[in-house]
């Protein structure tokens, strides 16, 4: 019986009131379930308000066995913004776009170094992936290949030094499947003008929903952000080799990561995306899962 929270970006009084309407209760300094605990899909820290409450809560609930926490691509990127290379520098440049995405997690943290390091610290331990008999749950992106190829490189699903150092050189396997795994699944768009993102940065990829068959998909239809500009024409799978997606049959997976709005919803009997923007404005969204095969939009709770 888990619950599973998508991402919190550092929004805490809406995370608190979420735990409350789950009947989650505050015991010993810690939010439990007599029955139930939770599952957070990742992005903790950046955008919001109150990001170390955030992370206090989370952790707090996580080392007391009342909850698990996956890591997102923010974590990440944190990471590679304070590790440095072995030959100088950060593995994530700081760029002024690399910047002001984490800058309120650095003025929050702003005085506190030692207790932001031991956070740093927290993140290395946080798994890329999980499953169960059951069900599948990652932050982005759920690719057979992938995890088969984390599997074989991770210790518990878990980054290493040695690993973190190797993930930002671009080209290698190790580097596409992390960025697949916590960021999604991008094709090129066909011809035309570049694409703006949510944070102002023009892109010529488009972030696909990986459970649709692309041979069925147009560009616009395998978009997981509606764009009139994309073409309602077939994709030309001719420049992606074996580009494969998450059937139907195969067991429910949850994630977040895509930023979606209005009510939360199911994309599919077995796709669950928990992503509704509660940085924007929108829900911080759970869903009640009891071991069903069949997953229902009855069983969100959002706040």
């Amino acid at each position: 019986m888990i619950d599973f929270i998508g991402d919190i970006h550092g929004h805490a009084d809406k995370l608190v009131g979420l735990l409350k309407k789950l009947g989650y209760r505050m015991k010993n300094g810690v939010y439990c379930h007599p029955t139930r605990k939770v599952l957070f899909v990742g992005d903790y820290i950046d955008r919001g308000p109150k990001i170390r409450e955030t992370l206090v809560i989370v952790r707090k609930m996580v080392e007391s066995g009342n909850a698990i926490a996956l890591m997102g691509n923010h974590e990440y990127n944190a990471l590679c913004f304070h590790h440095w290379e072995k030959e100088g520098g950060p593995l994530r440049k700081h760029l002024i776009k690399n910047i002001t995405q984490h800058f309120d997690t650095m003025e929050q943290f702003q005085n506190k170094k030692k207790e932001f390091k031991s956070f740093l610290d927290w993140f290395m331990t946080l798994p890329l992936y999980y499953e169960t008999d059951d069900f599948r749950t990652v932050h982005a992106c759920w690719n057979s290949d992938n995890i088969a190829y984390l599997r074989s490189m991770l210790r518990n699903n878990r980054l290493d030094e040695e690993i973190l150092q190797q993930s930002v050189k671009i080209g290698t396997e190790i580097y596409k499947t992390i960025d697949e795994t916590l960021k999604g699944k991008e094709i090129r768009m066909p011809e035309g003008p570049p694409i703006t993102d949510k944070d102002g940065t023009e892109r010529n990829e488009i972030r696909i929903k990986w459970w649709e068959d692309p041979t069925r998909s147009t560009y616009r239809e395998i978009s997981v952000i509606t764009l009139k500009s994309l073409p309602e024409k077939p994709i030309d799978l001719s420049k992606y080799n074996h580009l494969k997606y998450y059937s139907p049959d195969e067991k429910p997976v949850f994630f977040g990561h895509y930023w979606l709005t209005g009510r939360p919803k199911l994309y599919r009997g077995n796709i669950c995306c928990l992503d509704y923007s509660v940085a924007k404005g929108g829900h911080l969204a759970a869903y009640r899962y009891d071991g069903e095969k069949e997953l229902s939009n009855d069983k969100f709770t959002f706040i």
